[in-house]
C-alpha cells in the first residue's frame, strides 16, 4: 500500500517519537544513489573492511534500500542518545582499569531501541496505514547515509555521524514503510577545517578524512576480529578492552549534545572503571553474570580475555603476573598467545624461563609464534 502522509500527521509522528525517547527524526526517499554505491563498493575492493566478510556478502542488498524491501518508498530515521554523564576518556589514564567504550556500559541498545521502533511502526500503522519494516544495526542497511539523507547529522571525518544538535553519542534506528512521506533536506557538513578526530587515532586508523581502515581501528580489533590482534597495534591499544571511543570524544559539536534521557541506556557502576586484573581472574560464569544484557557479553569470555590480557601487558603492573600466568594453558589459544605476550611486557626473564617448557607441548602456530614473538599467523 502507497499514499501521502499529511504534514498534520508527520508532526503528529515526530512528537510520538520523542515521546517514546528517541532525540531527533528525519524523513528519507527509499533511495540511495549512485555515489553511496560507489563508495560502498570501493570500501569493500580496498580491503578496509577486514574480516567483516558479512558486508561483501550482502552488498547487494545492503546498496538499496528497496533491495533490502521492494515495497519501501520512504524511511524514517531516528536518534536515541546516550551521551555520557562522566568525561568518556578518564579511564585511559588509570592504566589498571579496563576502558569499556561509553555504549557498552549499559544494556544492549538493541534491546532498548527494537521495541520503541515496533511501538512507533503500530503507531504509523494505526493512524496512515501502509506496511513496515523496523531496523537496529541487524540489517545490512546504509545506516549513517540513510540517517544523514534523512537530516539527522552528516558523517564526519572519522566517517560517524554527528550532529549539530546531537553530537557524537547517538544510536540509529529506522522505520521502512511503503508509504511515500514528505522528505527532510539532507544535513549539511559542518567539520571545517577540524581533524582532531583524525589525530587522536590511536593506531592511525583513517588512511584520509572519510576514509576508516576497520583493520587498525581499535573498536574493530576489540569487537569484531576473531583472531590474534597484530603485534604492530597492541601497545597502542593501552587498556581499550572493549571498543574505543578516542575519536568520537574530541569532536567539538559534542558541547552541544544532551546526555542520555533514556534510563536504560545509564552506565552500570561497575562498568564505569573495572579493574584489568579482577576481570582477568574471572571465570566464564563470572564474565556472563557481569556482562548480561550488554554488548560486551556478545563477543564471548575468550576474546574478552585476550583484549583483557593485552591490556594487562600494557600496564606495567607486575602484581598481574600470577593471574597472567594463569592463563598460559588456557584451553582456548586465542587466549593462551595473549597471554604469552603479556607475560613478555611485564617479565622477560620470567617470560624465557617458560618459554622453552611451553614450546614443547605447544602445538597451535599462533601460540607458537608468541612465545617465539613473531608475527600471529592469520
Amino acid at each position: 500500500m502507497t499514499g501521502a502522509m499529511p504534514d498534520s500527521l508527520i508532526e503528529d509522528l515526530r512528537r510520538e517519537a520523542r515521546s517514546l525517547g528517541f532525540a531527533a527524526v528525519g524523513i528519507a526517499p527509499a533511495d540511495l544513489g549512485l555515489e553511496v554505491s560507489r563508495d560502498l563498493d570501493g570500501y569493500l575492493e580496498s580491503g578496509h573492511h577486514g574480516t567483516m566478510t558479512w558486508m561483501a556478502e550482502t552488498r547487494e542488498r545492503r546498496r538499496h534500500p528497496r533491495a533490502l524491501w521492494p515495497d519501501a518508498r520512504s524511511v524514517i530515521a531516528l536518534a536515541m542518545s546516550y551521551g555520557p554523564d562522566a568525561p568518556p576518556l578518564a579511564n585511559l589514564s588509570q592504566p589498571n582499569c579496563a576502558n569499556i567504550s561509553v555504549y557498552a556500559r549499559s544494556r544492549d541498545y538493541h534491546d532498548v531501541i527494537k521495541p520503541k521502533l515496533k511501538q512507533l511502526a503500530r503507531w504509523l500503522l494505526a493512524r496512515a496505514g501502509g506496511e513496515v519494516k523496523v531496523f537496529v544495526d541487524t540489517a545490512p542497511v546504509m545506516e549513517k547515509p540513510l540517517a544523514a539523507l534523512a537530516g539527522l547529522g552528516w558523517q564526519g571525518k572519522h566517517t560517524n555521524l554527528l550532529g549539530r544538535d546531537l553530537g557524537n553519542w547517538f544510536f540509529l534506528g529506522f522505520v521502512f514503510t511503503s508509504l511515500t512521506l514528505a522528505a527532510d533536506a539532507p544535513a549539511a557538513e559542518h567539520c571545517g577545517s577540524c581533524r582532531a578526530c583524525l589525530d587522536v587515532c590511536p593506531t592511525e586508523a583513517f588512511p584520509a578524512p572519510y576514509r576508516l581502515d576497520a583493520r587498525r581501528c581499535i573498536s574493530y580489533l576489540t569487537i569484531e576480529h576473531k583472531g590474534p590482534i597484530p603485534r604492530a597495534l597492541r601497545s597502542a591499544m593501552g587498556n581499550r578492552v572493549f571498543g574505543c571511543d578516542d575519536c568520537l570524544a574530541v569532536c567539538p559539536w559534542n558541547k552541544f549534545a544532551q546526555a542520555g534521557r533514556e534510563a536504560k541506556l545509564q552506565a552500570k557502576d561497575s562498568l564505569l572503571a573495572p579493574q584489568l586484573s579482577s576481570l582477568a581472574r574471572q571465570s566464564e560464569a563470572e564474565f556472563r553474570a557481569l556482562f548480561a544484557g550488554t554488548p560486551v557479553k556478545r563477543i564471548g569470555h575468550a576474546r574478552f580475555l585476550r583484549n583483557l590480557l593485552i591490556a594487562l601487558g600494557n600496564s606495567g603492573n607486575a602484581e598481574a603476573l600470577p593471574g597472567i600466568e594463569a592463563r598460559l594453558g588456557h584451553e582456548d589459544p586465542l587466549v593462551r598467545g595473549a597471554a604469552v605476550w603479556a607475560l613478555s611486557r611485564l617479565d622477560p626473564r620470567r617470560f624465557a624461563e617458560r618459554k622453552q617448557q611451553h614450546l614443547k607441548s605447544e602445538e597451535d602456530p599462533s601460540v607458537r609464534s608468541e612465545w617465539l614473538e613473531e608475527e600471529c599467523p592469520t
